[in-house]
């Protein structure tokens, strides 16, 4: 257990591509089809846009399932983004339950952590408020989590805020990985990342691509 303090404000309480892990957590088919409080399929697609931005960014990032052979495996959309890696699968609802898990951020040196998980109010609110407890700084991924309820899903999110976390969306992810356009290495790769699952704002960065390109309403 570490006792450090989380910070809330200031430049040391935002996240950069070395000071964060992070975690997804049973992203698996049985949970999938409870999540009704967020379009499945738009649930899928931002934490497949989330775990691309991490990898892009050289994130560490570990891949969970719980008992695999009951909720099926992790999606395939998501294990794509890391195809060499074995979910740590478990019996544990609360992920930070797992010595697995806790080992695997202890052995990063890391002390800001990043969950998104299926269910909200379950699967994501135990481990987040359990980290909370051994003093990591611990941010969670609301659009690229979902709950049972639209209800079930807003009582996990004011749990975790009361218990001191932080909300974040999966495209405050990359922005605040990126923090400047000037890193025009890693900007390349967000760039392409919101072509794929920015939505508008994919469609926003199409046009002035296409400016930029001296073609305005041409494909980019």
């Amino acid at each position: 257990m570490t006792t450090s303090k989380p910070v809330k404000v200031g430049l040391e309480a935002m996240l950069t591509p070395d000071n964060c892990v992070l975690i997804l957590v049973d992203h698996q088919p049985f949970q999938v089809s409870g999540v009704k409080n967020i379009d499945a399929a738009l649930m899928i697609n931002n934490v497949v846009g989330l775990a691309k931005t991490a990898k892009a960014f050289g994130v560490p990032t570990l891949l969970s399932t719980v008992v695999k052979d009951r909720g099926g495996l992790l999606i395939k959309p998501l294990q794509d983004v890391f195809p060499e890696q074995v979910p740590i699968d478990r019996t544990t609802i609360n992920t930070w339950e797992d010595e697995r898990c806790v080992q695997w951020v202890r052995n990063t040196g890391r002390k800001k952590i990043v969950i998104a998980a299926l269910w909200t109010e379950i699967c994501l609110a135990f481990p987040v408020i359990h980290a909370l407890g051994d003093g990591y700084d611990v941010f969670f991924v609301t659009d690229a989590s979902g709950g049972t309820s639209v209800e079930a899903h807003e009582m996990g999110i004011q749990r975790m805020i009361q218990a001191g976390a932080m909300p974040l969306t999966w495209g405050v992810f990359g922005a605040e990985l990126q923090r400047d356009w000037a890193r025009e290495a890693s900007a390349a790769k967000l760039a392409e990342i919101i072509l794929e699952h920015g939505g508008a704002s994919a469609t926003n960065l199409a046009w002035e691509l296409q400016l930029l390109n001296g073609r305005p309403g041409a494909g980019v």
